[in-house]
């Protein structure tokens, strides 16, 4: 007699024949639920993984659906979700009749039970089976989480954890177009936990008890978490349709949702959100957050406005500092973004010296010098320097001083050191315009730069060439004040200062400059040596060729430059040379000449009082 709903034929990986069979079934029938064995749970799994290798899914189904088998699926039901979920991925012809399978199963036994089960399958998922078992699982997961009559909140943070972490073993697509093509399913992921989400944040919204404020920790957890992966490293474009844009509008929208404001997230650290991840991580998370209110306009409606510019610049400090001190090129990006975003808010001019002894200022100025000097991306290096410059923009006339003379002596870097020199220059300029003067440019305290400026690290041993760029604009500023030099001359101490300084840098360049000339120059004439004597062995070789002349040649292993590389880098040094020399002695020519008019000026002064005083006498 064969059972409503088993195989009609015997089982190829169950050594019993279609009798044993449906006596086993029977028992398990007859047996209480807390009577049965891991044994009958490993038969079970094993009588189900058969009928699906033999393609009876319909008569699996058939079987789990009969009533009389109810408390066999409702006891041991659980242990075919693995294996059904595998069958459902690989045999596209009966994914209905599966996913009816599991749907059955899911309903039937306890929801503890499925949803323990559910995530030990999400767990064992392989790389490539991620996104298909992700959302899968996930309305399976939804349905056995809404069973539950008591420890919701414990499941479904079991759940988003898993599900996040997960998601995190997916490759974040870097432009739109991967993104649409979805290659590795992170898209279809995204979309169905924020279907998951929506499903506990509309429960948190309209109950508040032990049981909900549980829930929202678990669902605060999950959005901080997804700001950091996969958010933080996606490409976010505001008013599009990718996956990574809607993600991250659901979790905006999540955190409004059990009434979690991201003014509190950002600016009050102190309030307490249980939130489970160290330090670092919650910086990023935060700055990504903030990365989306400030820069991408992201939930502004519920953002309040009453916070200062310099208010909100000086709290995402913090996070700026997080993101640029980051090794991806994506953090990097929206470090500099929210830097750039920060300090636009504030007016030209406004910034305080006070902001320079506040530290998460000059930790961020730390991690931006490195961006500066360390990234191996120009387009970071770019994005970078123009951060820079708005900052310079922002800062008032002390505050501008103060971090030129610490970029000075800290930054070890000649490409950031002719930077500043530059910017030194055009603040002496705008000092010098009508009701612009200042002491910090023009006054006392710009001796002291001023010598920041003109200085060799190494004095005459320093490598002119490696520090090119802040000699020439040093040459460049130097040329200038000797140009604009009446509002200097006005006062006899500060004129002294800077033409003792002149002096002195001028002086030490010249021999700095004399030292290198003589090095490249005999470096010059030994590669030309070098080539004379290669050409005269070519000849020789031409005229006594062996059968040895395929052999190598031996190259030099000193130098990785081709000779006509070198032959041209060292004529460019020499030119370099040349224009630092033409430049001093352009300061030079301007100096006499300046000197010459003054003293032309004060003899005609002189001139002009003795004939005064003369018509004078004569009156008398």
């Amino acid at each position: 007699m064969v059972v409503k709903g088993l195989p009609e034929r015997p089982v190829a990986n169950v050594m019993m024949n279609e009798g044993k069979v449906n006596d086993l079934i029977q028992r398990w029938r007859d047996t209480p639920e807390e009577e049965l064995t891991p044994e009958d749970r490993q038969h079970f799994k094993d009588l189900a993984c058969s009928c699906l290798a033999q393609g009876d899914s319909e008569r699996l189904l058939v079987f789990l659906q009969d009533d009389k088998n109810r408390k066999i699926v409702n006891s041991m039901g659980c242990v075919l979700l693995a294996p059904l979920m595998k069958e459902a991925l690989k045999n596209e012809k009966s994914w209905d009749r599966i996913q009816s399978a599991i749907t059955h199963v899911t309903t039937t036994c306890g929801p503890d039970e499925v949803l323990r089960n559910l995530l030990d399958v999400m767990e064992d998922t392989d790389a490539p089976s991620i996104s298909e078992i992700l959302v899968l699982a996930v309305p399976h997961l939804e349905a056995g989480l809404l069973r539950l009559t008591k420890g919701r909140a414990s499941w479904l943070g079991s759940a988003l954890r898993v599900l996040h972490k997960q998601l995190t073993r997916l490759p974040v697509p870097y432009t739109e177009e991967l993104e649409k093509e979805d290659q590795w399913g992170l898209g279809r992921c995204c979309h169905a936990l924020i279907t998951f989400t929506k499903a506990f944040s509309g429960e948190v919204r309209k109950h508040e008890d032990g049981e909900r404020r549980e829930m929202k920790t678990e669902l605060l957890n999950f959005c901080m978490r997804s700001l950091r992966e996969p958010l933080l490293e996606a490409t976010l474009t505001p008013g599009t349709t990718t996956p990574m844009w809607l993600f991250a509008l659901n979790i905006t929208e999540t955190l409004a949702a059990i009434r979690e404001s991201a003014a509190d997230l950002l600016f009050f650290s102190t309030v307490k959100k249980n939130i489970q991840m160290d330090k670092n991580q919650l910086a990023e998370s935060k700055g990504c957050l903030a990365y989306l209110v400030f820069v991408k306009q992201l939930d502004t409606e519920r953002f309040p406005i009453v916070f200062s510019p310099e208010f909100v610049l000086r709290r995402n400090l913090e996070y700026v500092h997080q993101l640029l001190r980051s090794k991806k090129e994506s953090h990097v990006l929206k470090g500099l973004a929210l830097f750039e975003k920060s300090l636009e808010r504030t007016r030209d001019d406004s910034l305080l010296a006070t902001l320079l002894e506040v530290k998460s200022f000059y930790d961020v100025k730390q991690s931006l010098l490195q961006v500066l000097t360390e990234c191996p991306m120009r387009h970071l290096r770019e994005s970078g320097l123009a951060v820079l410059q708005l900052l310079i923009n922002k800062l008032d006339a002390e505050a501008k001083h103060k971090l030129f003379g610490n970029l000075l002596k800290t930054s070890n870097h000649p490409g950031v050191e002719g930077y500043i020199v530059k910017n030194i220059r055009h603040q002496v300029e705008f000092s010098m315009k009508p009701s612009n003067a200042t002491r910090w440019f023009l006054g006392t305290e710009f001796v002291s730069l001023l010598r920041l400026a003109l200085t060799l690290p190494q004095g005459t041993e320093t490598n002119v060439l490696h520090h090119m760029d802040k000699i020439m604009e040093s040459l460049n500023l130097l040329r200038y004040l000797l140009i604009r030099d009446k509002p200097l001359r006005s006062n006899a101490d500060i004129w002294e200062g800077v033409c003792g300084i002149k002096e002195e840098y001028t002086k030490m360049l010249r021999v700095c400059i004399s030292m290198s000339r003589s090095f490249y120059t005999g470096e010059l004439n030994e590669l030309r040596d070098e080539h004379k004597l290669k050409a005269r062995a070519a000849r020789a070789a031409t005229c006594t060729r062996t059968h040895l002349q395929s052999q190598p040649v031996k190259r030099d292993t000193m130098s990785k430059m081709s000779p006509e590389v070198r032959h041209q880098v060292l004529q460019s040094a020499l030119v370099t040379f040349d224009l630092m020399e033409s430049l001093i002695a352009r300061t030079e020519e301007i100096a006499a000449e300046k000197n010459h008019d003054m003293l032309d000026a004060s003899a005609l002064f002189c001139l002009n009082e003795q004939k005064q005083k003369s018509l004078t006498h004569a009156g008398d």
